[in-house]
Formats: structure tokens, C-alpha cells, sequence
């Protein structure tokens, strides 16, 4: 099989070629190696390589932990960090017979929409080397579009797998908040953060979030239940499933093109047999507030360990995003404000939970909108901070919820990717993946490729 072909392949294609001997594990690690030296410098999607000749060569989000490899958030301050431990998600994937081939380039501690932040250099976008790939996990996504990895980890916040995975037509899966470990995460806001994987296809992703869930001694927030999604149970189709369309994902704000695109994507869950229905979510306006305060404040929390002494370099190599939701967080903590913001945005996030129970109570899944718009130019939002984070109206919702998300590939603006937001109940993946699937192979958006 030659080199071009290899690295074409899915998870689930490279572990069946590898067991049918079809190519040997140097072969593989050879290919992906030698086509990431050929295309990462026009992307800088990976920003830390690493030679492996053995195992599934996948690429990391570079705010998760790697034993011996340098970790650095995208930050200068943390340019010469080298953990001492991998995170529970690597280790998990090593024993799965997975390597390491980089570290993907992010917004600095994971703190942006556009993977523009980064202390390393802007990624860009394999589609259009002139746009964003979305963010924060750009690398990550890039990587997978591009064909450098088999897979990918990312981390999402607010929507940083599923925003980015729209923008590069990706599969980006955010798991339940406690289905995957965090330890070994770099915390950016830690009642959000979750770990999830990137990938070619929607089976790869279901295969990747086996592999990484379950518990370890470290996080006492994650479950101890394993996923497992055997195939079977993922291709039984979505006939009679209900799917719910919040009318407030469609008003303004939504590029009119990307809406038509949606509109279709949903047409096809319904001629595949889904009963389609509109439902709402009255408090979703408010979800930008809630979120940034809360995400802002816990960032406060969090950064409060990079004193200069402790970690690397000093505060004064913190980017300008960082900067700014520190201080916004700071002030939302601070005595005599607490009770306005912190507070409040707090009691708000259960109304917006309390939505999403009572959709649930009448759909299966609810599909929509990852992004209002498709990727935007390179410095394009880059100094207007609040049109920034609208980007992440459709997906900061799930994060403040805590329930799955999945993005799959649905079709082109302007020769731009577009991404259909999955979202489901609690724990409840395997609905989420079985709808993605059934739309995944009942079209052929996901077997696009760029050409870099």
C-alpha cells in the first residue's frame, strides 16, 4: 500500500490493514511522519514531533500532559515544561497499543476560538491556509484534516473540539463531563473541561472515547464506568428516533448559508427515518454570560499556581486573552461583586441544565449549529474580543450542562466546512454516535479532503 493511501485511512481501516499485514507498524509511523514534515509547516498544526516507529501514531492537544515530552499550553511560560507523569488519557491510549507522533499547537491555555492565541504561532486552516481553523484545539483539528495523524485528543471547554472539527470537517466528540479522566489535563475552567477525541469518522470517535473513559484514583469527578459501543448497536439506525430543533438556534446570528446547509442535514435525518421536532431553549441567550463568568472566574482560580516560582517563566509572558479573562474573572470573585456575578451566573447555569431536562423529556438527541458561521479570516476577530466569543454561542450550552456533543462533517459554504451539532443526555453517547453515524454514512461530506 503506498504511503498516500496510509495515511488516507480511519482508525478502524488502519487497525484492520495492520492485522491483515497489509503494511507493517514502521510503515505506517514512516508515512505519517514523512507527510507531516511535508505539509505541518505550511499549517503549524503540530508544534512538538516525535519519532515513533511503533504503534497508532496520534497527535496530542499540547495542554495534556505528556511524560518526557514537552508540554506547553501554547504559552511561553511553560516552553520548558516537561511533565514528570502522563496524563490518565494517554496512558489509556498507550496501552492500547497507541504513540505519540506531536503535540498539537492550541490557544494559549486553551483560552481562544481561533487558535490565533498561541504562543507558538497561529494554526491554519487545511481548507484555506488564509482562515482560522477554529479553537482552541486548532492543531489538533488541523492535524486530523490533514491527514498527519490517525487521530486526535483535544479538550473542550466551551466547544474547543466540536467548534474546530466544524471548521476543519472533522469528527470532534465532547464527551459527558466525568465520563474521561482529567488528570493530567491543564485546567483552564474545571467544572467544564473535558477531554474528547478527534477523528477521520464517527466510528473512530466511539473506538478513541472507549479507549479513554473510565476512572482513575485521581479524579473523583470522573465515572467509573467504561464506554463501550460495540458496532453493531452503532449501525442500527435512527428510524423512530426523535430528533429536537431549538428554534433559538436559528434566528439571527446564523450565516443564512450555513443555515441552509443545516436545514439540509436535517432534512436527511428525517428521510432517514427521525421524527424531527421543534422544541426550545428559552434561557440559551443567556448562556454567553453565564458562561464567560463562570469560565473567567474558575481561569482566575486556576492561573493562580503560574507565580513565576512554581512553573516556568513569569506572568508577564501570559498572552493578552489570558490576561484579560483573569482579570475579568478576578473581578467577578472580588469581594462585594461575588453575589452580582459569580453568584448569579451560577444559579443561572441550573436554568440553563433544567432546559435541556425538560428537551429531553420529549426528543432523543437535539441537532443543530456548532458554528453561526464558517471559518473566518486569519486577524479577522482577532482584536475584537466579543465577536470572538460568539463563535461559541451553539456550544457553550452543552459545557454549562455537562452532556454530550458530537460535530460531524455536513457540507460546504463557499467551499468553507460545515459541521452538525449532536447533542444527548447525560451519559448517553451512544445515541449521539448512532445519529452521527447513520448521517456519516448516508453521505459523503466525510470523505472530503483538503488539498494542501
Amino acid at each position: 500500500m503506498d504511503k498516500n493511501t496510509i495515511t488516507k485511512l480511519t482508525l478502524i481501516q488502519t487497525i484492520k490493514a495492520l492485522e491483515n499485514k497489509k503494511f507493517s507498524e514502521e510503515e505506517l509511523n514512516k508515512a505519517y511522519l514523512e507527510r507531516a514534515a511535508k505539509i505541518n509547516p505550511k499549517l503549524n498544526a503540530i508544534i512538538i514531533s516525535k519519532k515513533n516507529y511503533c504503534g497508532i501514531p496520534a497527535a496530542i492537544k499540547d495542554v495534556i500532559s505528556t511524560k518526557g515530552i514537552r508540554t506547553t499550553a501554547g504559552s511561553k511560560i511553560l516552553s520548558n515544561f516537561i511533565p514528570p507523569y502522563n496524563a490518565t488519557v494517554v496512558n489509556k491510549l498507550i496501552d492500547q497499543g497507541v504513540s505519540i507522533i506531536g503535540k498539537t499547537n492550541c490557544d494559549e491555555f486553551a483560552m481562544g476560538g481561533s487558535g490565533e492565541n498561541s504562543s507558538f504561532g497561529s494554526t491554519k486552516n487545511p481548507w484555506n491556509l488564509n482562515k482560522v481553523p477554529g479553537g482552541s484545539s486548532s492543531g489538533s483539528a488541523a492535524a486530523v484534516a490533514a491527514d498527519l495523524c490517525v487521530f486526535a485528543l483535544g479538550s473542550d471547554t466551551g466547544g474547543s473540539i466540536r467548534q474546530p472539527a466544524s471548521l476543519c470537517s472533522v469528527v470532534g466528540l465532547k464527551p459527558t463531563y466525568g465520563r474521561v479522566s482529567r488528570y493530567g489535563l491543564i485546567p483552564m475552567a474545571s467544572s467544564l473541561d473535558s477531554i474528547g477525541p478527534m477523528t477521520k469518522s464517527v466510528e473512530d470517535a466511539a473506538l478513541v472515547l472507549g479507549w479513554i473513559s473510565g476512572s482513575d484514583s485521581y479524579d473523583a469527578n470522573c465515572s467509573s464506568a467504561d464506554f463501550l459501543l460495540q458496532p453493531c448497536k452503532l449501525q442500527t439506525g435512527i428510524k423512530g428516533l426523535k430528533v429536537g430543533i431549538p428554534k433559538e438556534y436559528f434566528e439571527k446570528g446564523l450565516d443564512p448559508k450555513v443555515k441552509s446547509v443545516i436545514k439540509e442535514a436535517i432534512q436527511k435525518l428525517e428521510e432517514l427515518g427521525a421524527e424531527i421536532i421543534e422544541i426550545s431553549l428559552p434561557h440559551s441567550k443567556y448562556a454567553l454570560a453565564i458562561y464567560y463568568i463562570i469560565v473567567s472566574s474558575e481561569i482566575s482560580s486556576n492561573m493562580a499556581r503560574y507565580d513565576g516560582i512554581r512553573y516556568g517563566l513569569s506572568r508577564q509572558d501570559l498572552g493578552q486573552e489570558v490576561k484579560r479573562r483573569i482579570m475579568l474573572g478576578t473581578f467577578a470573585l472580588s469581594s462585594g461583586y461575588w453575589d452580582d456575578y459569580y453568584a448569579q451566573a451560577a444559579k443561572a447555569r441550573t436554568l440553563i441544565k433544567q432546559d435541556f431536562d425538560k428537551a429531553f423529556k420529549q426528543v432523543d438527541v437535539i441537532a443543530g449549529p456548532v458554528s453561526p458561521t464558517t471559518a473566518w479570516n486569519l486577524g479577522e476577530k482577532i482584536d475584537d474580543p466579543l465577536k470572538m466569543y460568539l463563535s461559541d454561542i451553539y456550544t457553550i450550552s452543552a459545557n454549562l450542562a455537562g452532556i454530550p456533543g458530537l460535530s460531524v462533517p455536513c457540507g460546504f459554504s463557499e467551499n468553507l466546512p460545515v459541521g452538525l451539532q449532536i447533542l444527548g443526555k447525560q451519559w448517553d453517547e451512544e445515541t449521539i454516535l448512532r445519529v452521527g453515524y447513520a448521517y456519516e454514512q448516508s453521505t459523503n461530506w466525510h470523505r472530503e479532503k483538503p488539498k494542501i
